[in-house]
């Protein structure tokens, strides 16, 4: 009798398969960075890349423990997940500011057009926050767990059983990141507080997180004057679209089937999309546009892995041999 797979074989090969992806989208994107600095204008940083990458070697050389030798899936999951989040964005952080670098022109002014015949205004929205100050610290608490909830993601995921969800999680996040990158290359913009010409005394009762503290990276970098590819401690310099709102839905999506859990990432992830305009310092648009990446790539990455597991395992069960009742 042929030998086949069993179901777990299946998920675990489709498992594998996802982070073999991830693995690919990482290593292309240190290697337009790479081609970035070698027939480009920018230089590497690589002090920058020093705590990155020994905190991931280290993630991978205890994913592979627990993977091996003393086995646990869920703990090596885990492990080799938030290895491939800190290498993600060690590299993806960089390959922004060459985005940036190609400095076609601003949609400043097309965007703020698109939030008025929408409907939004933003500046009304930056009143309501002043009113408010005890709300705008709520809101702005939220837009800064980005970090802490990217880290928490991964590890509830894993613990909770749902090595899978977590895999499309992960994937969607480099997807997310990647096609924002692009956009921004393409649709620059420098935000709302830059546009504006906003200061302090806009909103004298609150200091919205970002400001205008990326604009002298980000016109450093479209004017030429600004070469320098970092790691950590990288400006986030992308307006149109909000990679923060992008990556809440995505937390909040991810969260969504963790009993008690799921309710408190959707509580904290409206609160953290609701802050980024004023806090972000980014157009109503910019929102949108990150809400509808976000979402199309989640779509995109659990019908390709999800729906694919679902095909393989009816496959198998069909090519198990039938047993008859006597």
């Amino acid at each position: 009798m042929t030998d086949t797979l069993s179901l777990s074989d299946i998920h675990l090969d489709r498992l594998n398969r996802a982070d073999r992806i991830a693995w690919i989208a990482i290593g292309a994107t240190a290697g337009a960075v790479l081609i970035a600095s070698t027939f480009g204008p920018f230089q590497i940083d690589w002090l920058s890349f020093r705590k990155p990458t020994l905190v991931a070697g280290l993630l991978i050389l205890l994913s592979w423990f627990y993977s091996t030798v003393r086995k646990d899936a869920a703990l090596a999951g885990a492990l080799i997940s938030t290895a491939q989040i800190i290498a993600f964005a060690a590299v993806a952080a960089p390959l922004s500011y060459v985005a940036a670098g190609a400095a076609f022109p601003l949609w400043d002014g097309e965007l703020a057009v698109l939030d008025r015949r929408l409907g939004f205004d933003w500046m009304a929205w930056l009143e309501v926050m002043n009113a408010a100050p005890h709300l705008h610290a709520l809101l702005a608490a939220a837009y800064a767990s980005f970090a802490v909830q990217t880290t928490a993601v991964v590890l509830i995921l894993a613990a909770a059983g749902h090595a899978l969800r977590l895999r499309v999680f992960m994937l969607s996040f480099v997807l997310t990141t990647l096609l924002t990158i692009g956009i921004s290359a393409l649709m620059p913009a420098q935000g709302v507080w830059g546009h504006l010409h906003l200061s302090a005394l806009d909103s004298p009762a609150i200091v919205p997180t970002t400001r205008d503290l990326p604009l002298p990276v980000f016109f450093g970098l479209r004017d030429g004057t600004f070469r320098h590819l970092v790691a950590e401690g990288a400006e986030g310099i992308i307006s149109f679209p909000s990679l923060h709102a992008a990556l809440g839905l995505l937390f909040l999506l991810a969260l969504r089937p963790v009993k008690y859990v799921g309710w408190i990432a959707v509580l904290l992830n409206v609160a953290m999309i609701a802050a980024t305009p004023v806090d972000g310092s980014h157009y109503f648009s910019d929102v949108a546009a990150g809400l509808a990446i976000a979402l199309l790539s989640w779509a995109t990455v659990q019908r390709a892995l999800i729906a694919g597991e679902r095909t393989e395992a009816d496959r198998e069960l069909d090519l198990r041999p039938s047993s008859s009742v006597r």
